[in-house]
């Protein structure tokens, strides 16, 4: 039965926004240990009262119900979070980190979530694109939104080649490709003098068209972050990423994406190209994480080869179970989660592996399908917005 969505049905979506948008501001704002974990624990509690009372499905329905309603909120809320610490660097610089980290799991997601490729070393794809922005800006002249295209295409490139070894093996032998793969990499930065070995390297700052995102913008007397022109870079990237993926997963494509998921047997049987689907979703979800990579090194101005660790994969894989395996949204929420909270959390930073762990823990074992869950697939002919 087709449900009909009224505008009445898009008021959940609109105040769970807003309330959103209100803790961030109130929670990016706090500043002593005990207000954060105050504002923790509250949330914690609403959260769960909010679940016993049915809001959270109410929410969930009306997220699904009205998806440009709903980004349209989620722009809003980013963009008053940007006003309001106009000229404070560090909310700013996290704001835009957040960003960044979801279009690296929107493609985990396509290629964990959708096509059921598991991939522990998508920090060494986010750091191909790192390293590919630092070599290319120091050594060429070469535009730097040619830069951020190279750096995608370098990390999808060599995802291609990781590719052919993870299609021969299965389960956790597939794994175990993707997770030497990441080591290789960290091990191939220390010990190469040209990209600056183990002390890393510096990167210039990203300019579009002679604007240099570097520079704070001058309004009077009043003085702009520069990192509030990487939020709206960040953030344009992630809407980008966002209808990409949503797209691809109501047509054809994640279709045949669900069934190479499901059952590999059966889609070869019925004809289905296991390897070419597989391929694919590597291959773009990789290039996602080399695009968010050149975009963070030229923003965070350095690179080094401890920024790309197996932890760092682990904390990815973890935003993505957490947040709900196939979910976009759940994604956003939990990368807001898992990079903010050690943040404002300073006592727990050498802890952050472990709190993760709890994380996941206990996702899977008192919420299986992460915090919000991927709804059943309801295919129908052409693209629903």
């Amino acid at each position: 039965m087709k449900r009909h969505f009224t505008p009445a049905s898009a008021v959940p979506a609109l105040v769970s926004m807003a309330g959103v948008t209100l803790f961030a501001v109130l929670f990016l704002h706090a500043e002593t240990q005990s207000a954060v974990m105050g504002l923790t624990l509250g949330a914690a509690v609403a959260l769960y009262l909010l679940a016993r009372f049915g809001w959270n499905a109410l929410a969930a329905a009306s997220f699904a119900g009205h998806g440009r309603s709903a980004q349209a909120s989620v722009l809003a809320g980013v963009l008053i979070i940007t006003a309001v610490f106009y000229d404070q660097h560090f909310p700013l610089l996290m704001l835009a980190s957040v960003l960044l980290y979801i279009v690296v799991c929107l493609g985990l997601n396509l290629q964990f979530g959708y096509a059921g490729v598991v991939n522990f070393a998508g920090a060494a794809f986010f750091g191909i694109g790192c390293y590919t922005s630092a070599v290319l800006t120091n050594h060429t002249a070469l535009p730097h939104l040619a830069v951020v295209l190279v750096g995608g295409l370098m990390a999808a490139g060599i995802g291609s080649l990781l590719i052919l070894p993870v299609l021969r093996t299965y389960g956790h032998y597939a794994a175990l490709v993707t997770i030497a793969f990441g080591i290789l990499f960290r091990v191939f930065l220390e010990v190469n003098d040209a990209l600056g070995g183990p002390q890393g390297i510096k990167v210039p700052g990203m300019e579009i068209l002679g604007w240099k995102l570097n520079d704070g913008l001058q309004f009077g007397e009043i003085e702009i972050s520069f990192y509030a022109n990487y939020v709206l870079l960040a953030l344009a990237m992630a809407a980008v990423a966002f209808t990409l993926v949503r797209r691809l997963e109501r047509s054809w494509i994640g279709l045949n994406l669900d069934a190479v998921r499901l059952d590999e047997t059966a889609c070869a049987a019925f004809g289905i190209d296991v390897a070419r689907w597989k391929i694919t979703a590597f291959t773009l979800g990789n290039f996602l994480a080399g695009l968010a990579g050149a975009v963070y090194a030229m923003m965070t101005g350095f690179v080094a080869p401890n920024s790309f660790t197996f932890g760092d994969s682990l904390i990815l894989v973890s935003i993505v179970i957490l947040g709900g395996i196939g979910n976009p949204w759940g994604l956003s929420v939990a990368a807001a989660i898992v990079l903010m909270l050690p943040e404002k959390l300073q006592f727990i930073q050498e802890y952050r592996l472990l709190l993760y762990a709890v994380l996941v823990i206990l996702i899977l074992l008192f919420r299986p399908g992460g915090l919000m869950p991927r709804q059943v697939r309801n295919y129908l002919p052409g693209w629903k917005p």
